[in-house]
């Protein structure tokens, strides 16, 4: 008995304090203001917050106005993303001697935050994008990051990652696009499924086998629209991310330059992951984004909104549940910024630490989002209110873009 009076005061004094801390915490966003207490400059340099700032007002500018119009009519805002290569946004982590911006990955993850603000669909194909601008920089030889970064840089041609295909999508190694060497060219046969961009884009980085089974036998061949053999399958109809077209990329006889196959054959799976372990760390960020918007979006919906003859901001059970998606936003860029530095200096960790990254910053940040719908009550099911557009935009996140990321560092290929 004396143990279960022990226990019981445990729960008490446990329940106590977890309710303590959510005042506290509440209390806290109350008298500073909440966008104090998850502001995304905090720990950063004086430069980091220019271009952070630059971010934020361009997403704020030139995407949020028209995120509803992009996602409604499935248009692909070429254009405004050309603005945002205008600033340096078209190839971050790309180097200067080619067109790009020459930032780090903590830069790069603050950058893709901030534009998500304005519109996650197309931030995450701007990511995309500056994945495979990076692939081309980081393995190709010279000629070939002259030939084809500086008109990446400036997004006057856009890029396109091609790995999953219909029957392989989390295992990537089994891939069975061929590609054989006859001459001085590749004949590519096959076809890649859920291309972002594709049909629209210039180029495609393209995972491919040129040996036998398994990753050893896969290349990396970068492929132009207009190759003969090259074409594309319908565009698909998806429940989000409209701003970005996704299509099957078709490769028949499809005939590709030697010359245009990034490193050694046999070294194509090795890219693919290095490149994908920053696209784990961007997908986060944009994540992060969606869910820093999502909070704010619910701040002014309690402040305005009206029940029982005063405003949710008063309700004590929605001011621990507006205080724990703060903490859990924090707590999730914390994360995000930890692997993006551990990538960028080549920790061993470096690898785990992005997939948990995506694991669970995805997780915790769709959890953000929905909460802030929640709040919204039916308002929040309609699409004259923001805040609908962030919670669908996760599905996608789920369940399509490198889905099999959270997981791939358990296994050794």
């Amino acid at each position: 008995m004396a143990a279960a009076r022990v226990l019981a005061r445990g729960v008490r004094l446990g329940s106590y304090s977890i309710g303590r801390s959510r005042s506290l915490i509440f209390n806290t966003v109350q008298g500073r203001g909440i966008a104090a207490c998850i502001d995304p400059s905090i720990g950063l340099t004086d430069e980091q917050k220019e271009f952070q700032k630059v971010a934020f007002d361009f997403a704020a500018n030139e995407m949020a106005p028209h995120m509803a119009e992009w996602d409604l009519k499935e248009i692909f805002p070429v254009e405004a993303m050309r603005k945002a290569a205008q600033l340096g946004f078209g190839g971050i982590y790309v180097n200067p001697d080619v067109g790009g911006s020459g930032l780090s990955r903590l830069d790069t993850s603050i950058i893709f935050e901030a534009l998500s603000t304005g519109c996650v669909s197309t931030t995450a194909y701007i990511s995309i994008h500056n994945m495979c601008a990076w692939m081309i920089d980081t393995f190709g030889n010279n000629e070939q990051r002259e030939k084809f970064c500086p008109d990446l840089c400036v997004m006057q041609k856009f890029a396109s990652y091609c790995l999953t295909e219909p029957g392989s999508g989390s295992d990537a190694a089994s891939l069975l696009t061929s590609a054989k060497l006859q001459g001085d060219h590749y004949i590519l046969n096959g076809s890649k499924a859920f291309i972002s961009g594709g049909g629209d884009t210039d180029v495609y980085v393209v995972m491919c086998r040129t040996g036998g089974k398994g990753p050893k036998g896969i290349s990396c061949l970068v492929v132009e629209k207009g190759t003969p053999g090259l074409s594309f399958g319908k565009k698909e109809k998806k429940v989000g991310w409209n701003s970005q077209p996704t299509r099957a990329v078709i490769f028949e006889d499809c005939a590709v330059p030697v010359t245009n196959r990034l490193g050694a054959e046999g070294e194509g799976f090795n890219i693919a992951m290095k490149g994908l372990n920053g696209g784990r760390i961007n997908i986060a960020s944009c994540s992060l984004g969606a869910a820093h918007a999502s909070v704010l979006l619910a701040r002014d919906h309690m402040c305005v909104r009206k029940q029982f003859g005063e405003t949710l901001s008063n309700s004590q059970f929605l001011q621990f549940k507006l205080a724990e998606m703060a903490t859990k936003l924090v707590a999730s860029r914390l994360l995000v910024r930890q692997a993006a530095v551990a990538l960028q200096e080549g920790r061993p960790e470096a690898v785990s630490l992005c997939s948990m990254a995506k694991l669970f910053v995805t997780d915790e940040c769709f959890s953000i989002c929905n909460q802030a719908l929640q709040i919204h009550g039916g308002y929040g099911y309609l699409k004259d209110y923001a805040v609908q557009v962030f919670i669908y935009l996760f599905i996608y996140l789920f369940i399509y873009l490198f889905i099999y990321l959270s997981f791939v560092f358990f296994f050794r290929y």
